[in-house]
């Protein structure tokens, strides 16, 4: 390789998000990066949940090589550049992939000025995560009403809140009719979502729920990343009263009499393909241990 040249097939560093990669070169004090996005990434849907905020807060300086991409701004512009077009996109957007076809951009700022801008990604740790989610819960709200709902509602969250608690739990977050919490061992997320089940079953109510053992960013009491991201397709993949794990889970519990039934692989969007299990509730301790 020519002295003052680098490449993008060995790159400095790749930073990967579900539906986009980005590898970066550093030259001449500068660092630029070739960005490719696949088909119906939309950074509102894919990164938002990931690193937070209304908007993406990043400029975006560079040129398009294929694809097409588009930007709606925070002052409702709508902007959509294809090949060879050369952009300046100001903070304040949600950006997105146009069509059928991956869209590849050079870029001499973006994600990476992004992510230096938040300091909480230096702020990591390897967690248990459980996300919780009410099946057919409006199709409850038209048979109860609206009054005996947000009573059963209050009373399930009250629940959930409880048995986090009594499993040593991290509640991160209660919107809507779900919860995602953090646990220090897969076994108790494990029976801190048995346990939710169980008085959810004992209301009328039916639960799907995910576990996954990941790295996150830790942001205040929230947490991010695609371990979070990877968690959530889990739970949305579980049928209702259903405990699905990531294929980590069961050898890290193992010895300790759990069972799991092999529920082969599927497709989580924006992850890929990941082998899951469900979890087989047995007889269980009422404590916390594990």
């Amino acid at each position: 390789m020519t002295r003052g040249t680098k490449t993008f097939a060995s790159p400095d560093e790749s930073i990967r998000f579900p539906g986009i990669v980005e590898d970066l070169v550093e030259i001449a004090g500068m660092t630029v990066s070739r960005t490719v996005q696949e088909p119906g990434w939309r950074w509102s849907a894919d990164m938002q949940p990931l690193v937070g905020g209304d908007w993406c807060e990043a400029r975006h300086i560079g040129v398009v090589t294929s694809g097409r991409m588009g930007f709606d701004l925070r002052d409702g512009t709508v902007l959509e550049f294809g090949p060879d077009d050369v952009y300046d996109v100001p903070p304040g957007h949600d950006g997105y992939t146009i069509g059928d076809e991956p869209v590849t951009m050079i870029e001499w700022s973006g994600m990476r000025a992004f992510a230096r801008a938040h300091g909480d990604f230096q702020d990591r740790a390897l967690v248990t995560l459980l996300f919780t989610d009410l099946v057919e819960s409006t199709a409850t709200l038209v048979r109860v009403g609206d009054v005996s709902w947000r009573d059963l509602l209050a009373v399930h969250q009250q629940g959930v809140q409880s048995e986090v608690e009594r499993f040593r739990g991290h509640l991160v977050d209660t919107a809507g009719d779900g919860l995602l919490a953090t646990f220090d061992a897969p076994v108790r997320a494990l029976r801190c979502a048995s346990a939710i089940r169980r008085a959810a079953s004992a209301h009328g109510l039916h639960v799907r729920a995910g576990v996954h053992l990941g790295e996150v960013v830790l942001a205040g009491d929230g947490v991010r990343g695609v371990a979070v991201h990877e968690a959530a397709r889990i739970m949305a993949t579980a049928q209702p009263d259903e405990i699905l794990v990531s294929e980590t889970i069961p050898a890290l519990v193992s010895g300790l009499g759990i069972e799991f039934g092999n529920r082969g692989e599927h497709e989580l969007k924006g992850v890929g393909h990941r082998r899951l299990f469900a979890y087989h509730e047995h007889d269980e301790p009422s404590g916390a241990g594990g």
